[in-house]
């Protein structure tokens, strides 16, 4: 693995021989994985500069080096000086840094550019000039748009398509207001957004839109602090509550039609909106449409991987070097039911005592079944099997083994590709796999569509448990529960 620094292009006055790479603190996290490797480079954290317009200065940050280059639209209330202070926001900074220049902008009366009179009906205009002022400074011709914020990037890709050379679209909507021809696509309907509109100015500064922005990060209270400063440095209650207004009373659909630029959609399969995405590709002649799972809003929450490399393959027109490792398997997934309660009753040291018992279970099961153990989730296994009648077989029989010393256990398996990380394993067939045991009730043991029919005719009887969506897997998905006695 190779690790390289990345020096911001631009009229920042610093070169690549100047650079100092910054590595805080944090970086003993895992770092950036992409694809089933790590894929780390290092990047500093350019000073922000400033493009003049006619209505005020706008700050602006330009990272890595290009071509292609990027120019990137993000939520306003995501300053480009407090982008670094956060692990997840700086691995997503360094997966585009790897193939290209991207350009990070605060637009007016917002984070460290100037203000702007709270014009409502020219938001999205204002925005767009602020694009064209930037790249005018950096003196680009040509950019990809990535719109991690739709309005302002369809409206851009539209009327300025000779500027723009690709348009890539994360979670995008073009209207968020219900209306009689729009009700299946839109957020919700005007009552419910006006509850949103008075907590954004009544509540700003407490992270309360966390769970549905970036569901993977809401137990996190370090991520929680880091959005309270952004919202609170980003603009005050009462010019966010103008802002958000005047994004809800936007309608862009009309542009759709006229995007003539390449153009990639992505979504993410659990996210509420998805639907909006997938009309938004629909109304774009020759637009991509890809579907990953995961259910959270913003870019640079949840597995970031795929989509960084979804974007890469569209810009570059190449798929990524990857060095990875493969292999068909079934996954399994245990977990103990009702622990937290047990915990409760029992005190911590007789449940410690009783889950170690339930460990060296499980293990004697897995090395009964030559299952590889890949690691403990708390109270619960994650095993892989190579083949799924065996794996199945030892589920059943860790359930009937923990019954007799007082545990109750569930298991969800699924059989896919899976992607080796070293000692872990990644991939949509794990994440399948997750959710299937999700479903599962105590003492039940579920299979995937998939498991079910590769099992077939081994004797393992199994009953049809429905049809059932999956939270972030694509499609709708069959399960089968096996039959207790087997």
């Amino acid at each position: 693995m190779t690790a390289s620094s990345r020096a911001p292009i631009g009229k920042s006055g610093v070169s690549d021989a100047e650079c100092v790479t910054v590595v805080p603190a944090w970086l003993t996290l895992p770092v950036t994985v992409r694809g089933g490797y790590v894929r780390l480079v290092f990047v500093s954290e350019p000073e922000s500069v400033y493009a003049k317009t006619s209505g005020g200065w706008i700050g602006y940050q330009a990272v890595g080096a290009g071509p292609p280059d990027v120019l990137v639209i993000k939520p306003d209330y995501l300053p480009i000086d407090l982008m670094w202070d956060e692990p997840r926001f700086v691995r997503f900074l360094s997966g585009l840094s790897s193939f290209s220049r991207h350009i990070w902008f605060d637009p007016r009366g917002t984070g460290s550019s100037d203000s702007i009179a709270p014009v409502e009906g020219r938001l999205i205009e204002s925005i767009v000039d602020d694009m064209i002022s930037v790249l005018d400074e950096l003196g680009c011709d040509q950019v990809v748009v990535f719109g991690a914020l739709g309005p302002p990037a369809l409206q851009f890709a539209a009327a300025h398509p000779e500027r723009t050379s690709a348009l890539v679209l994360v979670n995008p909507t073009a209207r968020y207001r219900q209306t009689d021809d729009y009700q299946e696509w839109a957020d919700a309907p005007d009552e419910a957004l006006e509850v949103v509109l008075e907590a954004v100015r009544e509540r700003r500064g407490t992270s309360q839109l966390l769970r549905f922005l970036a569901p993977s990060a809401a137990g996190d209270a370090r991520f929680a602090r880091w959005l309270t400063h952004c919202e609170r440095l980003s603009m005050p209650p009462q010019d966010a509550y103008w802002r958000f207004r005047a994004s809800y009373e936007v309608d862009v659909r009309h542009l759709l039609p006229a995007i003539r630029v390449p153009t990639l959609v992505v979504v993410r399969a659990g996210w509420q909106g998805y639907e909006q995405g997938r009309y938004v590709a629909k109304q774009i002649d020759g637009a991509r449409y890809v579907e990953l799972v995961g259910e959270d809003y913003w870019f640079f929450a949840g597995d970031t991987g795929p989509l960084v490399d979804t974007i890469e393959e569209f810009v570059t027109g190449r798929l990524p070097r990857h060095d990875v490792d493969r292999v068909l398997a079934t996954v399994m997934f245990t977990d103990v039911v009702g622990s937290t309660d047990h915990a409760e009753e029992m005190g911590d040291r007789r449940w410690s005592e009783l889950l170690a018992t339930h460990d060296t279970v499980v293990r004697t099961e897995l090395e009964r079944f030559r299952g590889r153990e890949i690691k403990t989730t708390g109270d619960g296994f994650l095993a892989t099997f190579d083949g799924p009648g065996r794996a199945v077989r030892c589920a059943c029989a860790i359930r009937d083994a923990v019954q007799a010393i007082g545990i109750n256990v569930r298991g969800g398996l699924h059989t896919g590709e899976i992607e080796l990380r070293g000692g872990d394993i990644g991939g949509i067939a794990v994440h399948t796999a997750q959710r299937v045991l999700a479903l599962a009730q105590p003492n039940e043991v579920l299979v995937s569509r998939t498991v079910a029919d590769l099992i077939a005719g081994s004797g393992i009887p199994v009953a049809d448990r429905g049809t059932h969506t999956l939270k972030g897997v694509p499609d709708q998905w069959r399960v089968f529960a096996v039959d207790p006695t087997s």
